[in-house]
């Protein structure tokens, strides 16, 4: 399909749209991605990467220096549209669908007819019909229906499946969820992917596709809430939660994943929420999963406040502000989380916070008057408490012996000697 397509325009360059619009433009079409800030636009127009994602500087660097990527504040006229915003969770737990709507509202004054808008961005059943019908709202003299005699719009949805640190390698091996509103949807789409995806290419109808993204985010959460659970249970009880499901992993029907201080990112963290507002009544499991990680961080404050003790000026060693290792990512992070209550509950201490993936604070931290980024050196050597909450390698390969007899809250079970 790609031979017969002159134009590409992904909406959204943030994780998942940028690496799109690049492995597109890497296999010769011509793509322009559309993003809202003018920092990313001029940044992909350098090409330049404006987050950390191994493997995808060189793609986006070649991609613009081949003339195949460009970026631009304006949508522009092209005869497949990627949709990769945001979609985050409102107050009630259901999807803020006005990045979706603004993306259409874009779209909408270029489409001749003929043209595929694939959403990518995590949504609840349903909601790639709701940008459809938006479409048609929008232009009334196009259809999605090819049997009313207008000229058709097809819209699909492929949910994006890779792992942040993995984007450029999942981004072609993974296989593909593809759901469209018309079977001609869902094969026009499919086409699309094939050019650069060696993973299966599955396809179904579009609440199918959505649901499935929601399912596995959510079979994630719940067997993270079980290991979140077992390390405060291990906590009371005296046992190393490590060792502990170390061991009972060795049963051959048995994978205990790690816990951690919670959980974070823009799908795991958020996802369970769409099933749960869609189905309150039955998703128990799935609710109680999400409120167990989203407590998490609290119980991760109150270790730190006990090994704080009377220390009315201590220095806390907080390692980590990113959702996950060895990336720059901080949304949903509960680590921020237990950083903001941390500066609050010990309002005289003082917060070294490291995270060598960001050059400064977010905003909520910025605005605290205790919390200080600082290099990792300088944080350990200051330490009173030391506060463990991402895996970045870098943290890992700390020689741990020069800093036992500082006390230490590990959430992520790498700080042993």
């Amino acid at each position: 399909m790609l031979s017969s397509i002159s134009k590409v325009a992904v909406i959204g360059l943030g994780y998942i749209g940028l690496p799109t619009a690049a492995i597109l433009a890497s296999h010769g079409v011509q793509v322009v991605g559309v993003d809202v800030n003018p920092r990313n636009v001029d940044a992909v127009n350098r090409g330049e990467v404006p987050f950390v994602e191994p493997d995808l500087g060189g793609f986006v660097a070649g991609a613009v220096s081949n003339g195949k990527l460009s970026a631009s504040l304006l949508t522009p006229q092209a005869e497949v549209y990627i949709v990769a915003v945001p979609t985050p969770f409102l107050s009630d737990k259901t999807m803020d669908g006005k990045y979706i709507r603004a993306a259409a509202e874009g779209i909408a004054p270029k489409l001749v007819g003929g043209e595929l808008v694939i959403l990518e961005s995590t949504s609840p059943p349903g909601t790639t019909k709701m940008l459809g019908e938006y479409l048609i709202e929008l232009r009334p003299d196009l259809s999605l229906n090819p049997d009313d005699g207008k000229a058709v719009v097809h819209v699909a949805h492929c949910p994006e499946r890779v792992l942040p640190g993995r984007i450029m390698v999942e981004m072609v091996t993974n296989d593909r969820i593809i759901g469209g509103l018309t079977a001609e949807a869902a094969s026009r789409a499919r086409d699309l992917y094939a050019a650069f995806c060696q993973g299966e290419l599955l396809t179904t109808d579009a609440a199918t596709a959505e649901m499935a993204k929601l399912v596995e985010n959510s079979f994630r959460d719940v067997n993270i809430a079980f290991a979140n659970e077992l390390s405060v249970i291990s906590d009371k009880l005296g046992i190393d939660v490590w060792e502990l499901i170390r061991l009972a992993n060795h049963h051959p029907r048995v994978n205990i994943l790690q816990p951690g201080p919670g959980v974070g990112g823009h799908c795991i963290a958020v996802d369970p929420w769409f099933i749960v507002s869609a189905a309150p009544e039955e998703a128990n499991l799935i609710r109680q999963a999400r409120n167990t990680n989203d407590s998490k961080p609290a119980w991760v404050v109150e270790q730190a406040v006990q090994l704080a003790g009377d220390l009315s000026d201590a220095k806390i060693a907080v390692l980590g502000l990113a959702f996950k290792a060895n990336i720059d990512d901080l949304r949903e992070s509960p680590a921020v989380l237990i950083t903001q209550e941390l500066s609050r509950k010990l309002d005289s201490a003082t917060l070294l916070v490291v995270e060598p993936h960001v050059k400064q604070l977010p905003k909520s931290l910025m605005q605290l008057e205790n919390v200080f980024l600082t290099p990792l050196e300088s944080a350990l050597a200051q330490a009173d408490v030391i506060v463990v909450l991402v895996d970045h390698e870098v943290f890992k390969a700390v020689d741990k012996s020069a800093h036992a007899k500082v006390p230490v809250v590990d959430t992520r079970g790498i700080w042993k000697s």
